[in-house]
């Protein structure tokens, strides 16, 4: 299960994550955050702490969003990942090219 909630937090599209991101939601997840962005073309922020598990479905739809919002001249960042979802992220090098805050 998984839930998203968007909002306008001044110029960001603040993307709020909570319960379980994976191959059964991811691409609605990515439909649901694109579409947002598209009506709001502007800097995203993912705020995560209330997510509990990724997988490498839902790396690749971050790193298809991450390209997006980039090639619009947008920036993205995400905040709050658990030690676990963050070290994936490590692991697969994605913390270099993204903003990944503490």
């Amino acid at each position: 299960m998984k839930e998203v909630k968007i909002s306008t937090q001044g110029e960001e599209l603040a993307v709020t994550l909570s319960g379980i991101i994976d191959s059964g939601n991811a691409e609605d997840f990515f439909m649901t955050v694109n579409a947002a962005f598209e009506f709001s073309p502007r800097d995203v922020h993912f705020v995560c702490d209330a997510l509990e598990f990724i997988d490498s479905t839902t790396l690749g739809v971050f790193v298809k969003l991450f390209k997006h919002i980039r090639s619009a001249g947008k920036n993205m960042r995400l905040s709050g990942l658990q030690p676990r979802i963050k070290k994936l992220f490590t692991i697969c090098a994605l913390d270099k090219i993204m903003e990944i805050e503490a």
